[in-house]
């Protein structure tokens, strides 16, 4: 390799001629003292010089830098910028189904191909592809964002060795400290660098049909209350539907162009809406005749070189200054556009958010023609992060003072909500982490089980669980404490003791039990005697009472002084005076007890109830101090009195236990209640943690569980022995897809071998083509060769339908008839405009279904154990398919 000779020292003023901020200083400070970076900064601020200087770092130290992008168009870009700056040898790309320069001290890939990589060396280890790397940039690392691809960034972070720096770039995030903070446990020292400058600031504009507003106070933290005032206000700029009217789109522009606010990329999106905006302004000039001549040379030369290229109703418009950018449009095309842009020569892109994710366009100006978007579960408002990433591009560094964002009047937003998106912090990082059939077999292809749960472990997936699982653990933890506690306490304690004393309070209870028993059984045998007793008893005969008309705690004695006949019933009313020295008038049934043994008391006859004393059950009145003298003479009448054999001598056995009891030691300790309160509290503690350890293993093992899911269907399907990956597992292995099991099962099954490669073209775009829109129609016939070979397909897919619901895996098992005759088609060598003409769908569509299947054949080749004739028929294939507009030479 033809690297530049070490050199101590860099010079950053040699490297860069211009000062740098203050964030990119802090940057290669912390590189410089060995640490890995998380530059977290406004996009168009200048973090990929960060990334740039760790290369130029690297040819002076003889070492090697992989520099990283979401995209094979980032990928692209980055090898024409790196062949620039650096030269063209010292530059190398690697993607998924070629390699230019792979042995480059700077070599550009996506993010998937270096995972892939990392994937073939044993985690921790610098295998033979990253000897020599010095450091790997991640750039626009918030794509982990990403639902569908974000999982590769965290798999990159994990299994890169701790020795190579990572210099991840990110657009700002509400989180960066905690991926930072992760990055520090799962990789080594991390410094996070943080900047929310914007070396060319935003100025954030409003419209509708009345004209361009500020859209922010002069603060910029609220609304313009111009605009909240007039919303309250003004009706009249109302369609006829009654909702706000939107501007039309040749007006907003005017806007711009007399504002000198132009170039602008227009965010719209849909691409439907993208090309009807071309159509309605297609005739608008927007270029000067200097320009003009040098579209038009760059044009026709373009024209020349790729005559099929030309995007149908979009030349003319282009030639003016107007173009459109989505995934329906030919790369080629789009590339024309991207580069007619760059040099200020396109003076408005209609373009969908797929700009604003990566591909370096910046513009004076963004305008974002609504703030809703359609998904899947219906139109929802536009997140931070999203309306960011959109106004981002707006602010041309060394080129504009100050960047453009309008916003734009529709009938279903207004001002209010445009004013929350420009003053909304940025949305916080998730994880995506998502194990897959893949990650299963290359882990355990190196890896023990142990291993590979260490790693699943380490995701940002798990790091994040445990930061929002922080008031669990911190409750885990303070429950642990409080046994422990009460566990050191219940230890003093002799347990034999306890023991005795808990049986001797069990057999108490017991005892107290069966004395109650008998008491209310000797009970109802005496209130029958008597209830017969009271209709001869006689004034001075003594009572015990408590009923419904005695409202007392406990019985009352009292002395019988009368009766009164009841016309309720043919028992008398009772007139008694108690121990309390009042007089209560009661029923029988207000009698529980008769002491007919005992000596009457003495009542003198003059002594009558008082008059007011109304002779009603129930009523009672205070005696006087005569009657209390014979209260006083009412004696205290013992229990046990009239007490039967069988309650005496339980009674006896009672006051037996209750002696043991209290002798024991444990009694006497005084502390029972306290050592009983502790042993019942330990038991709830003890419940409470496990309940809560449970809810956290269910949140915080889930990737473990997915993955252990993930190895119980590959033990099924006999790719997995012992959790070594057999020769099925190792086909599977070597494969990239969304389900490599499925397409393992399938290029193993031999079903596809015997297939022409045109046919072979068309089977395997059926194994990676997603489900099609409804309107989506082509209208060739496919052959009967393809159709009879998918066929026999549909049982393993079945049976991987049946594995994965039962252990709910929801990873897609492709099998697409719609399309993929115009594959075989093109195979068979039909023109594009022929094949164009036979389709509903967008050219930009056909091209990315042609690469996705040109990337799957790609790969059998290199696949072990397939047969040789199958991987002839792939290389065949490919041969068939890669043809303008398809293939598009990076260089």
């Amino acid at each position: 390799m033809n690297y530049p000779a070490p050199s101590p020292e860099l010079d950053l003023g040699l490297i860069f001629p211009f000062a740098l901020d203050q964030f990119q200083k802090d940057a290669i400070a912390s590189l410089n003292s060995g640490r890995s970076v998380v530059v977290c900064a406004p996009t168009g601020s200048g973090k990929t010089l960060v990334g740039e200087y760790a290369i130029y770092r690297a040819l002076s130290r003889g070492k090697r830098v992989f520099y990283t992008t979401p995209l094979k168009a980032l990928s692209n870009q980055k090898l024409r910028d790196f062949r620039e700056e650096f030269g063209y040898e010292l530059v190398g790309l690697l993607t998924g189904d070629n390699s230019i320069n792979r042995d480059a001290p700077i070599l550009v890939m996506t993010t998937e191909i270096f995972r892939n990589m990392l994937y073939g060396t044993p985690i921790g280890q610098v295998g033979i592809s990253l000897v020599d790397v010095e450091a790997v940039v991640l750039d626009e690392c918030h794509y982990m964002n990403d639902r569908q691809r974000g999982t590769v960034w965290e798999e990159s972070i994990i299994y890169c060795p701790r020795e190579i720096q990572l210099v991840a770039l990110s657009a700002t995030v509400a989180n960066s400290d905690q991926l930072t903070d992760w990055l520090n446990r799962v990789h080594g020292p991390t410094d996070l660098i943080y900047s929310d400058f914007r070396p060319v600031p935003l100025e954030f504009y409003y419209c509708n049909p009345k004209g361009l507003f500020p859209l922010l106070n002069e603060s910029k933290t609220k609304i313009n209350p111009r605009l909240a005032n007039r919303g309250k206000r003004k009706q009249q700029d109302r369609g006829r539907t009654g909702r706000p009217e939107a501007p039309g789109i040749a007006y907003t522009l005017s806007q711009l162009q007399q504002r000198d606010m132009l170039p602008a990329i227009y965010f719209i999106f849909s691409r439907r809406g993208c090309d009807q905006a071309v159509a309605e302004v297609g005739d608008l000039w927007l270029v000067n005749n200097d320009e003009s001549q040098i579209l038009r040379r760059q044009i026709d030369d373009f024209l020349t070189r790729n005559p099929d290229a030309g995007r149908s109703g979009q030349i003319a418009p282009l030639y003016r200054g107007i173009a459109a950018h989505h995934a329906g449009i030919l790369p080629a095309w789009k590339g024309l556009v991207e580069e007619l842009f760059q040099q200020g020569l396109i003076k408005v892109v209609f373009a969908t958010e797929t700009l604003a994710a990566g591909i370096n366009m910046p513009a004076r100006t963004t305008v974002i023609s609504t703030l809703s978007k359609r998904t899947d579960s219906g139109h929802r408002l536009l997140n931070a992060s999203e309306f960011l990433q959109m106004a981002g591009r707006a602010g041309r560094r060394g080129m504009d003072l100050q960047g453009h964002v309008v916003t734009v009047q529709t009938p279903f937003e207004g001002s209010k909500e445009a004013a929350y998106l420009a003053t909304s912090k940025p949305d916080p990082l998730v994880s995506q982490f998502t194990p897959s059939y893949g990650m299963v077999l290359n882990l355990l292809q190196i890896h023990t089980l142990e291993q590979a749960r260490e790693l699943i472990e380490r995701s940002f997936g798990q790091y994040m669980a445990t930061v929002h699982l922080r008031p669990e653990y911190e409750e885990i933890a303070s429950l642990q404490t409080q046994l422990a506690e009460l566990k050191a306490q219940i230890a003093t304690v002799n347990e034999h003791e306890l023991a005795v004393y808990q049986k001797l309070r069990q057999r108490l209870k017991v005892e107290r039990q069966l004395l109650t028993t008998l008491q209310e059984q000797a009970l109802e045998s005496r209130q029958e005697e008597f209830v017969m007793m009271l209709s001869f008893a006689v004034s001075g005969t003594l009572l015990s009472l408590k009923g419904k008309d005695v409202d007392v705690s406990i019985p009352i004695t009292a002395v019988l002084v009368g009766k009164t006949s009841s016309a309720a019933s043919e028992a008398p009313y009772l007139v008694c005076l108690a121990q309390d020295n009042r007089w209560y008038v009661v029923t029988t049934a207000d009698v529980i007890d008769l002491y007919a043994e005992l000596p009457r008391v003495d009542v003198p006859e003059q002594i009558v109830p008082p008059p007011d004393l109304q002779l009603k059950p129930g009523k009672s009145l205070r005696g006087n101090h005569e009657t209390f003298a014979i209260a006083q003479r009412i004696p205290q009448v013992q229990a046990s009195l009239y007490m039967s054999p069988e309650v005496a001598a339980q009674l006896g056995r009672v006051t037996a236990v209750q002696e043991e009891l209290e002798a024991n030691p444990i009694h006497k300790s005084g502390n029972v209640s306290k050592i009983f309160k502790r042993r019942a509290r330990y038991v709830e503690l003890e419940a409470e943690l496990e309940e809560l350890q449970l809810q956290v293993a269910q949140h915080s093992q889930h990737h473990w569980e997915e993955f252990v899911n993930l190895i119980s269907i590959l033990e099924y399907f006999e790719c997995l022995d012992n959790l070594v990956p057999t020769q099925l597992g190792q086909i599977a292995a070597a494969i990239r897809g969304e389900n490599e099991l499925w397409l393992g099962l399938v290029f193993a099954s031999g079903q596809l071998d015997n297939l022409d490669p045109h046919h072979l073209a068309a089977a395997v775009a059926a194994l990676v083509i997603e489900t099609p829109r409804p309107d989506s129609r082509v209208h060739f016939e496919l052959s009967n060769e393809v159709v009879e070979a998918l066929a026999t397909l549909r049982g393993i897919r079945r049976k991987i339908f049946q594995l994965q619901r039962r252990y709910n895996v929801a990873l897609p098992i492709w099998l697409e008839f719609e399309l993929i005759a115009i594959v075989e088609q093109w195979a068979m060598g039909k023109q594009w405009t022929e094949l164009s003409e036979n389709t509903t769908l967008d050219e930009g569509d056909v091209v990315r279904i042609l690469r996705r299947t040109l990337d799957l054949l790609s790969q059998i080749p290199h696949v072990p154990h397939l047969s040789k004739d199958f991987q002839r028929n792939a290389y065949r294939a490919m041969q068939l398919i890669d043809r303008f507009p398809v293939n598009e030479a990076a260089d």
